[in-house]
């Protein structure tokens, strides 16, 4: 038959009937002519006839599937007919799209993340020839590189096309008429760009030699930045703007896409220029690197010539460069988080099954609804395999079926997975380097379509094959309650009941998870800071270097004594202000800024011994405006520690005595080796008493010096980045206005940017208060999807022994026995649930472990109360259809049947 026949048929339905009746009817005349040539009587001949051809009605409805367009028609009909059963079960539907939506959803969400992490390349050319050198001290800790071993290792390498160096500590004040605005700085070598392989939309990218001091004078600009504030003119190329107070030429605009690292969004890009003595300090180590190999070198080959090059450092420059090493990592892994091989690791890999664990809970649920909806269902099946409905036919119905759920599930879904990712956006921005482009696209909703569809035609699998199964006589025989009693009935009840009990473990499993997270988070926000971060703003002062200095470039200001001195001033007599002061890098946000020291007097510590402190600058009142307590010495003082007098005195706090003099010895009056120092060894004049640098790690060995004592020719590179820091007695946030007020005096060039130390320590816990809030989310889908189907477990078993209860009723048996036996039943399910659950959560702690560590005997309690609450949450659930069974009346049940 011709296509354009085919299609025709679709047009004229009636008359393709009509022809294949006719058809099937002279081929049972011609049948029945037959068998009478062959001696048989009439009525015996049309009976053989008819016998041989089978079910007409089958037969019609198979001759129309020979035909594709016909076939494509039926499904059609199926699809109505099952939507037109659905909606006659309003319940079943609800509950089933309901199940489906939450499993899609989530799964659709974290797809959404995986996608951009894993799958969206990266925007850069030839992403798999791009490597993140990852260096190691010697004591297994990171550690960037110097900037005279950059120059070194770029001028070694062999399999490289080009190594670029590059650093983003610092930020940038761009000045414009309307008030400066603070950018995000990437600061780089000038092959930085060539690393990449991305040519810009506008100009060009950096000139050999224009990283050098009086040629780095220079900017490109990202996009975001160049249409937030240039306006997207084509003639910014060529446009002077003052950064930092200083000139600086726009000679390019990179593409929408591009950034570099990933988390950037509004950056400058400009020549990196290391300060002086940075620049002449080999063991300085500040900056990052990142390369892209020769085509044709393997990883192996590129690693094997990095080894070459460190042996080669440690060799010339062995006390400061000894038993350093560096480990080659494709950047698309290390920028993602995600194994060299490009396989998920740590908590996203945890997320992922996590969201595995809801999708199946959700798909048992549909598969025990629709095993439940079958047996209600089985008299009707038995009566359609009766007329000559054939077993594929049966299943290709409850398929059909499946389908329409799937597609209501797939439109709850996508507008669940919309309003997570809507939920999860602030977390996403800042947990996740490309998190801000994470969304829902056509490839993520092909995805949906996918899982939304095999969940369907998955859970419907197995109560369609039993279903289709059923055996006609005996379903018909058995009356309204024919699936109870049968050893299908039977069968399916027990892997009803299986389905329940996996659901519970998977809840149970997902609630203990996120009952861990919740109470880590928890331990975390309550962790001692060593300050009172109610009480406490910090605001960050960003002063731009060129207005610090005259025409000829030289420093025609001390920024200490025009900026900082007038301003702890002024802010110190403001109302509700208790204390204030300024340090280069804020506590809990940022640390990292340290070297090895040796404590004079002191044996050698061992080469692999990790003897390092941070270090830090600070103004006398620093301490008193963080309530930082004194526990032995004095305190810096400008009075007592002029630069004339001893430049180098210092404070340290408990974790750099318990460190360093864990004898018990007293630190006060004790000097460090440090031949950096002009003025000789470093003194320890007192001892402050701890808080922490990094959050989620014990407080660290911290020197801090007086900003006072800093020799005037380094103040500008020191006190270009200070935050502000001041303690009141009320709202920190109602100060703000005042302190605006103050910085803007002094200097109206200082963009203003603030946050409260409670603001500060929720941003350092983004990723964990994702999790826990996923981990959340997920587990109460889970519970509530466990808790839907042992209700619809139970209340379908209470409706399908209605007649049994009536009987024992009648016999003796009191309400009370009849809910007792419905509550125990309940309790079975969920203590074997609870059993199962257990064992997965041990057995899967070391998969676990990547997102939180369980402690058995430590989490014992915990653990316990969330499975007393799943056990309390499933005995709760089986109170209804226990009192719908304890209600049932036995004269009205046996009239009933």
């Amino acid at each position: 038959m011709s296509l354009a026949n085919r299609i025709a048929n679709l047009f004229r339905r009636g008359k393709v009937d009509n022809e294949i009746d006719a058809e099937l009817r002279s081929h049972i005349a011609m049948r029945t002519e037959d068998n009478l040539a062959a001696g048989m009587s009439p009525q015996r001949a049309r009976r053989e006839a008819l016998l041989r051809f089978g079910n007409p009605a089958v037969m019609h409805e198979r001759t129309a599937e020979a035909d594709a367009a016909l076939y494509l028609q039926g499904l059609w009909a199926d699809m109505r007919y099952a939507l037109r059963q659905l909606l006659r079960s309003p319940g079943f539907a609800i509950t089933a799209v309901l199940a489906l939506s939450l499993g899609v959803g989530a799964a659709t969400a974290i797809f959404s993340v995986i996608d951009v992490v894993l799958f969206r390349p990266l925007p850069f050319a030839n992403q798999d020839r791009l490597v993140f050198p990852f260096m190691k001290s010697r004591t297994g800790s990171s550690l960037p590189v110097s900037v005279l071993n950059y120059y070194e290792e770029r001028a070694q390498l062999q399999t490289f096309t080009a190594m670029a160096g590059w650093s983003t500590l610092d930020r940038v004040n761009l000045e414009r008429p309307e008030g400066s605005i603070s950018l995000r700085a990437a600061k780089t070598t000038d092959n930085f760009f060539t690393v990449f392989g991305v040519a810009p939309i506008l100009g060009r990218t950096f000139l050999p030699g224009e990283d050098q001091p009086g040629k780095d004078n220079v900017a490109v600009l990202s996009y975001e930045v160049w249409q937030a504030y240039f306006n997207g003119s084509a003639r910014v190329v060529g446009q002077t703007v003052k950064l930092d107070g200083n000139p600086y030429t726009i000679v390019g605009v990179m593409p929408a896409g591009f950034r570099f690292p990933l988390y950037m969004r509004e950056a400058i890009y400009t020549p990196l220029h290391a300060p002086e003595s940075w620049a002449r300090a080999r063991g300085m180590h500040w900056m990052r690197t990142v390369g892209r190999m020769k085509d044709g070198v393997t990883l192996q080959q590129a690693q094997a010539d990095l080894d070459r090059v460190m042996a080669n450092l440690a060799k010339t420059y062995p006390q400061q460069e000894e038993g350093h090493t560096g480990t080659l990592i494709p950047l698309a892994a290390e920028l993602n988080g995600f194994a060299s091989d490009g396989k998920m690791k740590g908590p996203m890999q945890t997320l992922s099954l996590a969201v595995l664990a809801l999708l199946g809970i959700a798909c048992v649920n549909v598969a025990g609804l629709l095993l439940a909806r079958g047996v209600k269902r089985e008299r009707e099946i038995a009566l359609r395999a009766a007329v000559g409905a054939s077993r594929r036919r049966l299943i290709r119905q409850m398929i059909n079926e499946s389908l329409v759920l799937a597609l209501a599930g797939l439109a709850g879904g996508v507008l669940m997975s919309w309003l997570l990712l809507k939920a999860m956006n602030v977390f996403l921005v800042e947990a996740i380097a490309r998190g801000a482009d994470v969304s829902l696209n056509l490839k993520v909703l092909a995805v949906a379509l996918i899982i939304a569809t095999l969940t369907s035609v998955l859970a419907s699998l197995a109560p369609a094959i039993r279903l289709s199964g059923t055996d006609p006589n005996r379903a018909l025989r058995g009356g309204s309650g024919a699936g109870s009693g049968t050893s299908l009935g039977k069968s399916q009840h027990r892997l009803r009941s299986t389905f329940v009990i996996t659901q519970v473990a998977l809840s149970l499993v997902l609630l203990m998870v996120s009952g861990l997270l919740l109470r880590n988070l928890q331990a975390l926000f309550k962790t001692g800071l060593g300050f009172n971060q109610n009480k406490i703003i910090a605001v960050v002062l960003d002063l731009s270097r060129g207005n610090y200095k005259d025409p000829s470039g030289k420093n025609e200001k001390d920024p200490l004594l025009t900026f900082y001195h007038p301003l702890l001033e002024r802010v110190a007599h403001l109302p509700g202000v208790v204390a204030s002061g300024v340090i280069d890098l804020l506590p809990i946000a940022e640390w990292g800024s340290g070297y090895d020291i040796h404590i004079a007097g002191q044996p050698p510590y061992p080469k692999n011994a990790a003897m390092s402190s941070e270090t830090r600058n600070v103004s006398a009142g620093y301490f008193d405006a963080m309530g930082i307590k004194l526990t032995r010495g004095r305190l810096l003082s400008p009075s007592l520690d002029r630069p004339e007098n001893i430049a180098s005195n210092m404070v340290v706090n408990e974790a750099f005595r318990r460190k360093f003099f864990s004898n018990g010895s007293d630190p006060v009056g004790a000097h460090i080796d440090d031949a950096g120092k002009a003025e000789g060894k470093s003194g320890i004049v007192g001892v402050v008493s701890d808080i922490r640098q990094d959050l989620q790690s014990p407080p660290m060995p911290e020197m801090d010096w007086l900003i006072d004592a800093l020799p005037p020719k380094d103040r500008m590179d020191t006190l270009r980045n200070m935050f502000l820091m001041v303690r009141t007695d009320g709202d920190p946030k109602a100060l703000i206005p005042s302190l605006r007020g103050v910085i803007h005096d002094i200097d109206p060039g200082v963009p203003f940017r603030s946050q409260t130390m409670d603001e500060a320590v929720n941003e350092q816990l983004t990723f964990e208060r994702m999790e826990s809030w996923l981990f959340g989310i997920f587990a109460a889908f889970a519970v509530l999807l466990a808790a839907i189907g042992l209700y619809g477990l139970i209340s379908h078993e209470v409706e399908l022994r209605t007649r049994e209860i009536g009987i024992r009723m009648a016999l003796g048996s009191t309400r009370a026995s009849v809910m007792t036996q419905v509550l125990r039943r309940v309790a079975l399910l969920v203590l074997s649930g609870t059993a199962v659950g257990w064992i997965l959560t041990l057995a899967s702690s070391k998969l676990l472990a990547s997102i939180v560590e369980i402690h058995t005997a430590h989490d014992l309690g915990l653990l316990a109360r969330i499975s007393a609450g799943m056990a309390l949450v499933g005995i709760l659930i089986g109170i209804a259809p226990a009192r719908e069974a304890a209600s049932i009346e036995p004269m009205q049940a046996l009239r009933s049947e």
